[in-house]
């Protein structure tokens, strides 16, 4: 998945405005205690960040 995706996805799930703001507090212990904005800068893969959002939040199953 590239990240154009992964930021289209989360911005239909959360909203435009909400999801950056979630993306950058909300940490997840699926990525290792970081939150999404972390674990993508560390090099994480957007298929499993996007794997760890859908874990924790109820995603519509036509984003998943």
């Amino acid at each position: 998945m590239r990240l154009t995706e992964f930021w289209n996805r989360m911005n239909r799930h959360f909203g435009e405005t909400y999801a950056e703001s979630w993306a950058r507090d909300y940490v997840i212990a699926g990525l290792g205690g970081r939150t999404v904005i972390q674990a993508l800068a560390e090099g994480e893969s957007a298929k499993d960040v996007w794997r760890a959002v859908c874990q924790v939040t109820d995603v519509d199953s036509r984003l998943r």
